[in-house]
């Protein structure tokens, strides 16, 4: 390491030591002064504590970036279809309180943010596909409901009138089994329709990687077991789901809706065979009708 410390320094000391002010102060702002002098400045690479910071926060920042879009094919899929098929309410239901109640609980601790900002984008993005699941299947009284009652809870529990720090610690241990459980039903819906329907590959990846790399960031940056057994289980029930998107991939329940789209109001689905029953009965009225019959 030291090697190739000596190598890199004469190449990146002359950028290091004149980086734009915005960008050093964003670089002492992520690892401190010390890390920053360590790594940056001095470009020593054998300062393995603050190493691992940084890879830390190079992780965290990139989860952040990547939450910002991860349900957004979700989003797409479900516009695009107007169906909600393979995706459960009550799973993202749960995940959202659970995210709700764990971005309080870290806002409130006054935790980095690049520990726990994906919380808040991803949740945004969760309203809106629980928001489309609920449309979809003809609820919107209840989206409307949904969307009410989550406003209300995010300001008793960011409010330390209404709900006191021990509270908040009691919920957020509460918030890890939410956020595990918010999995089963999802897994639940797959195994039972056998496909995944409308699910987007795309997110459910992303959230073992995602899972995966926020076990490093707590275990160097959050001195917090609530928050770092939360993830480990995450990441086991996002790899189950994982392994159920690889399994039924090319299952033909995975490729077509299995619940009905939203039909425009007033009009209904008529099945083929119906249609074809009705137009021999109009057929025979129209033979066996009283002018027909003078005009034989």
């Amino acid at each position: 390491m030291d090697q190739l410390a000596s190598t890199l320094r004469p190449v990146l000391q002359p950028i290091t030591h004149n980086l734009p002010s915005p960008l050093r102060n964003a670089a002492i702002s992520l690892l401190g002064n010390h890390c920053y002098k360590s790594l940056l400045y001095d470009v020593n690479l054998a300062d393995s504590s603050c190493l691992k910071l940084a890879i830390s926060k190079a992780l965290g920042v990139g989860i952040i970036g990547a939450s910002s879009i991860v349900k957004i094919p979700q989003l797409l899929k479900l516009l695009n279809s107007r169906s909600s098929a393979g995706v459960s309410f009550l799973s993202y239901l749960l995940e959202t309180a659970s995210f709700l109640i764990s971005l309080s609980y870290n806002i409130r601790s006054g935790f980095p943010f690049s520990t726990y900002g994906e919380v808040a984008l991803i949740a945004i993005q969760n309203v809106a596909i629980s928001v489309l699941v609920l449309n979809y299947g003809g609820k919107s009284a209840a989206a409307a409901v949904f969307v009410a009652g989550l406003a209300a809870a995010g300001y008793a529990l960011l409010n330390g009138d209404l709900v006191d720090m021990k509270m908040l610690q009691y919920l957020q241990a509460g918030a890890g089994v939410l956020g595990v459980a918010s999995k089963l039903p999802q897994i639940a819906t797959i195994w039972s329709q056998g496909g995944t329907g409308q699910l987007s590959a795309f997110a459910v990846f992303n959230y073992l990687a995602g899972s995966l790399s926020r076990i490093f960031t707590t275990l160097q940056e959050v001195d917090d077991n609530l928050i770092l057994y939360g993830f480990i289980a995450g990441f086991a029930l996002n790899a189950v789901l994982a392994a159920q998107m690889v399994y039924y991939w090319n299952s033909p329940a995975s490729g077509q809706a299995k619940s009905h789209k939203l039909e425009p109001k007033g009009k209904k689905a008529i099945p083929m065979a119906a249609m074809g029953a009705e137009s021999g009965v109009d057929a025979g009225q129209k033979r066996n009708s009283p002018s027909t019959r003078r005009r034989g």
